[in-house]
């Protein structure tokens, strides 16, 4: 006998990221700080080891009425203001054509999860990238859905041929196509598509719904943390090329835009060219949302609008010292790499470099190794990733090298 449902996965859960965040955190109680990297968690960390709330975000949030904060959200699909300001945020004046509509999300996490719930039913697939956010697999696992992977690089480049070759395959099993893009600015590659392999991919969706209709999943959590914010949403343009059987939601996350990761704030945006596919799609998610989660945080949603409206400047300014503070950190690792022969994906931005490792049995041992010498990271798929927006630039400094050394030791 169960209390508990019979498909229900009762394997404990292992966070590949907090768990060893904690033994991080361990370490340094025993070890002191000073003889400990922890390039662990996907937070904004500053010189001094400290994780950063901006000042710009917080003090206003500080200042925001008590009945403000305890108050219900105006609807389940989100305040108006927030909505019409996360689209404004996003798109960025870019001259996007669809039809859209905005629904708030518990984060960005949120917003993936109402998407892939919403278009696949239990026993069908989602399209994941093979070297990616583990979170993907577990939404879809815990909602009795499949996964299947597509390869991210073809040398230095996004790889099309199989992001091509695996909607195909995956169109001869089921009547619809849903994959996830994270990008740019991808976890946990740094990688960034250009503006031609947006163009590709859109003619490649647009092939396939010929077929099947295709939903394309782009997770844009890291947008705001691009080397270059005023090309950062260019790619969007392509959208308004997509076929009428295309559909594009994209997750957003106030968690790293505005440093407020424990707020759960974020929004899902969904294109498509016509408004009636648009509107269906919006009620299923509203009633979703309602049944599950109900409305969001108001006070985070009335001080988004704040901080993006009246306090932009301030904003944008102390959000571009961590942009290239982090700059400095990615460019001593990725020199002091390729100086030492460090073999990495293709990195362009953001908060995280990967060490490539394709022998998933070689990653593990030097994932253990690395903590044996006090070095903590995250062991992916195909990699072990470096957060190199929570280390500092001293301790980035040699970081590489002695990594290098330690994976040769193991080969002694």
């Amino acid at each position: 006998m169960s209390f508990i449902k019979s498909s229900a996965n009762k394997t404990p859960i292992v966070d590949t990221v907090f768990s060893i965040v904690k033994l991080a955190k361990q370490d340094i109680e025993k070890n002191g700080k000073e003889n400990v990297v922890d390039a662990t968690i996907g937070s904004l960390y500053d010189e001094s080891g400290k994780i950063v709330a901006y000042d710009s975000v917080f003090n206003h949030y500080d200042a925001i009425p008590h009945a403000a904060k305890a108050k219900y959200a105006e609807s389940f699909k989100g305040n108006a203001t927030y909505r019409k300001e996360v689209y404004n945020w996003v798109t960025q004046n870019k001259d996007i054509k669809l039809a859209h509509d905005i629904i708030a999300t518990p984060g960005g996490t949120g917003a993936v999860a109402l998407s892939i719930t919403t278009f696949l039913d239990k026993g069908q697939t989602v399209l994941l990238p093979e070297i990616a956010w583990g979170s993907y697999k577990l939404m879809a696992s815990e909602n009795g859905i499949k996964v299947d992977y597509y390869k991210n690089f073809n040398g230095d480049h996004f790889n099309l041929e199989s992001v091509s070759e695996k909607i195909a395959s995956l169109q001869e099993k089921q009547d619809k196509v849903v994959m996830i893009l994270n990008d740019p600015c991808h976890n946990p590659t740094g990688y960034s598509l250009t503006h031609g392999e947006w163009d590709k991919l859109v003619k490649i969706l647009n092939e396939a719904s010929k077929k099947t209709p295709v939903i394309l999943i782009n997770d844009i959590a890291y947008i705001d943390y691009s080397n270059a914010l005023d090309n950062s949403r260019d790619y969007m343009e392509c959208f308004n090329n997509i076929s009428d059987n295309v559909m594009i939601t994209v997750a957003f996350s106030c968690s790293k835009t505005l440093t407020s990761y424990g707020m759960r704030c974020g929004a899902l945006i969904l294109f498509a060219q016509n408004e009636t596919d648009v509107n269906d799609t919006m009620t299923v998610m509203e009633k979703y949302a309602r049944a599950t989660w109900s409305n969001i945080n108001n006070s985070a949603m009335d001080n988004f609008v704040y901080v993006v409206t009246d306090n932009r400047d301030n904003f944008l300014k102390e959000k571009e010292t961590y942009i290239d503070i982090m700059k400095e950190r990615s460019d001593i690792f990725l020199k002091e790499a390729k100086n030492c022969g460090l073999d990495i994906y293709p990195y362009k931005e953001g908060f995280f470099v990967t060490l490539k490792i394709e022998d998933q049995k070689l990653a593990e041992k030097v994932h253990s190794a690395f903590m044996d010498h006090h070095i903590y990271t995250v062991l992916v798929n195909k990699g072990i990733r470096v957060a190199v927006c929570s280390v500092s630039v001293p301790k980035v400094k040699g970081l590489a090298k002695k990594m290098k050394d330690i994976i040769n030791s193991l080969s002694e």
